[in-house]
């Protein structure tokens, strides 16, 4: 037996947690693929050449300790099935399976072996509110498959959950409260670091990489002390975090949500108690520091688990040394505001009263803004200039920020935009927020993708291969792109992902120097 192995059973053994005498090479039970894993054997199923591995427990349930850190489970003895998707978050809105026991992660790999291959640890969006690891545009078979790496998708608290800051409310136990979310998602990281090479994973080649909220997530981790030297690349798409909510306007929310459900500060400590029904309908809530819409929770700069704001006054030198890629769609907003048919038939007089704060997230009159976008494009329409300059304002501008700070430090990111239009509703949707999540994981075949037509499929490995290319060798670059240079502040190289793609130095410029000009407020916060 191997001495690490017979020094760790023995520690089990005094702790009373011995686990059955197995190596942490895989091993087979009714053909199906059994590994050891810290907290106990996992048993999982095969998709062809590919090992799955659905609904690993990496925490324990939540529910005892709501708003508290995550711990880890108790240890099993027994292979637990990891055959289904564990539960989500408990969240509004219609995903399914959904309790506070959600702690699962889920592992495709291609060799149960001692590949040691590059690992992408998919974190997903839906801002901190909703979502899941489980969805079928997370899938990682064909990932796995394709590019011999191993993935992993995770599930971690949303919301109130997560995020309610109740720490100057109601003091201890819930000191971590604002960041919980994001302790269970470092926790989950130690897990991988922990277990991974059990699963023909390189635990010193681990890769983060999400979406909107999933990225905005990451970005968070690059400034948490914790998380350093739990991944080694990130990628973001269309997810950035500038700033944290500061713990005044954290407070500010959590005392608006504890009104909302009848509790005044004294009382506070007794939401851990109350069915989650009430605690989710409580957010409904206006947010108090928005002043419209409902009530948001995300990373709070707490001065405990976050010290610093994500990206301001600068990139966090913690994760200077981790190579990156930065990446937004031309067409963000898209996703947000083109439901509306009447969006696509503005005029110039209707252009003022809809470009809102609600719709910019910082504040600025829509009328100079108007006028640049029509020197800078003077065959725009109202709708045109709308979509661009909500895009640019609120979703493209932390983007720019973040590479700027990133380039600044020394450290530049490797930058793209997704220029390519998928054909759905006959391209009027343009490259919107979302469209990149079917091409990286390469799944454009998959429920929920709108990356359709002859060339999703060739977008689909342009973009999945920079992914994985960065994951194993910290650059992004391979055979089926031009040559892909970091963002630097002479030339603010841009990778545009379109058919072909192509590089180009300081796309939209214009409107960089327009909102540069602008106090930058971070949506949300």
């Amino acid at each position: 037996m191997d001495r690490r192995l017979l020094i760790g059973r023995r520690s089990l053994i005094a702790a009373g947690l011995a686990l059955p005498l197995m190596t942490t090479r895989a091993r087979a039970q009714d053909g199906h693929p059994v590994v050891a894993t810290t907290n106990g054997p996992v048993r999982g199923q095969r998709d062809a050449d590919v090992a799955v591995f659905k609904g690993i427990r990496y925490g324990a349930d939540t529910g005892p300790r709501r708003f508290q850190p995550p711990v880890r489970p108790t240890p099993w003895t027994t292979p637990l099935d990891a055959l289904d998707y564990g539960a989500a978050s408990s969240q509004g809105g219609s995903e399914p399976n959904q309790s506070e026991d959600c702690l699962f992660l889920n592992v495709w790999s291609p060799g149960l072996d001692a590949g040691r291959r590059p690992v992408m640890v998919y974190i997903h969006g839906g801002a901190y509110s909703s979502g899941s690891g489980s969805s079928p545009l997370y899938d990682g078979t064909r990932l796995a498959r394709r590019n011999d790496v191993v993935v992993v998708t995770v599930n971690h608290r949303l919301g109130p959950l997560g995020y309610a800051y109740l720490a100057r409310i109601a003091g201890a136990p819930f000191l971590d409260s604002g960041n919980a979310g994001q302790l269970d998602l470092i926790l989950a990281l130690q897990w991988v670091r922990d277990n991974i090479t059990a699963f023909g994973g390189d635990p010193d080649r681990v890769m983060v990489f999400g979406q909107s909220g999933g990225g905005a997530k990451i970005a968070t981790m690059m400034a948490t002390p914790a998380a350093g030297g739990l991944f080694h690349r990130v990628a973001t798409m269309s997810g950035q975090q500038v700033t944290a909510s500061g713990p005044w306007n954290a407070t500010r929310r959590a005392t608006t949500w504890l009104d909302a459900l009848g509790l005044p500060p004294d009382r506070a400590a007794e939401a851990a108690t109350l069915p989650v029904e009430a605690l989710l309908k409580a957010t409904e809530a206006t947010d108090p520091v928005l002043g419209f819409g409902g009530l948001y929770f995300g990373p709070v700069l707490d001065n405990r688990s976050l010290p610093r704001h994500p990206f301001y006054p600068d990139a966090p030198a913690q994760s200077a040394h981790i190579p990156m890629i930065i990446g937004n769609t031309h067409d963000e907003t898209k996703a947000f505001l083109g439901g509306d048919p009447a969006n696509f038939a503005l005029t110039w007089d209707d252009l003022p009263g809809k470009l809102t704060n609600q719709v910019f997230r910082i504040d600025v009159a829509p009328e100079p803004v108007i006028a640049a976008y029509r020197l800078m494009y003077p065959a725009y329409s109202p709708s045109d200039v709308f979509f661009a300059a909500s895009t640019a304002g609120r979703s493209w501008r932390g983007a720019i920020i973040e590479a700027e700070a990133r380039a600044a430090s020394g450290s530049p990111a490797f930058v793209y935009q997704l220029d390519w239009v998928s054909p759905i509703d006959g391209g009027r949707r343009g490259a919107m927020h979302t469209d990149d999540i079917p091409l990286s994981l390469d799944n454009v075949m998959a429920t929920g993708s709108r990356a359709q037509g002859p060339q999703a499929q060739s977008m689909a490995e342009r973009l999945s291969r920079a992914f994985a290319a960065l994951a194993r060798d910290g650059d992004p670059n391979h055979a089926g792109l031009p040559d892909w240079t970091p963002y630097d502040l002479t030339r603010r190289q841009t990778m545009i992902m379109d058919e072909p793609a192509r590089m180009e130095d300081d796309p939209r410029g214009g409107e960089r120097r327009l909102f540069a000009a602008i106090p930058y407020v971070q949506p949300g916060t």
